[in-house]
């Protein structure tokens, strides 16, 4: 599903897929900045964490979804791909609102780095960690859609809507 399938007004969360936690970032209803909301811990082996991601849509009322999608550095989908796509699919499903897959390549690096660059610690902060990086990747697709970013990584590839319909 491109970016367009989202509607341009109303807010927008994210979810960064992780093996041990999701995190989650909402946008303002203008769409222009995002923020770091929350983070859902998953336990290796069991089903994502469904009421607890659908009671942030029913709190947060989004217009649309943007799934982070793990690729590889040189931009294939791995095994972690495969289960991004499972939670957007579902999250779309059970939703009922528009899914997109975004490039999440070094989010959390990117995370890491502006809280290193505040002079913060990232011991023992997991959680706000993976929030932020859902932020990242949240501002990077708002970003996309006004035109105004840089659709690059900090790596140099091609940042962008991977496509995929969800449903």
């Amino acid at each position: 599903m491109d970016s367009q399938a989202i509607p341009s007004a109303g807010r927008v969360l994210a979810l960064d897929w992780g093996e041990r936690r999701i995190g989650i970032a909402l946008s303002d209803e203008l769409q222009l900045f995002s923020s770091p909301l929350a983070t859902v811990t998953r336990r290796e082996g069991k089903r994502f964490p469904m009421p607890a991601l659908l009671g942030h849509v029913e709190a947060h009322h989004p217009v649309g979804i943007v799934v982070g999608l793990p690729l590889t550095l040189e931009g294939d989908e791995a095994e972690a791909a495969g289960f991004a796509r499972q939670l957007g699919t579902l999250m779309a499903q059970r939703a009922n609102l528009p899914v997109t897959y975004w490039d999440e390549r070094m989010s959390t690096a990117r995370a890491l780095r502006a809280i290193r660059e505040q002079g913060g610690s990232t011991r023992g902060r997991k959680e706000e960690v993976d929030a932020l990086a859902a932020s990242v990747l949240l501002q990077g697709f708002l970003d996309s859609r006004r035109g105004s970013g840089d659709r690059r990584s900090s790596d140099g590839s091609a940042s962008g809507d991977v496509g995929g319909r969800a449903r």
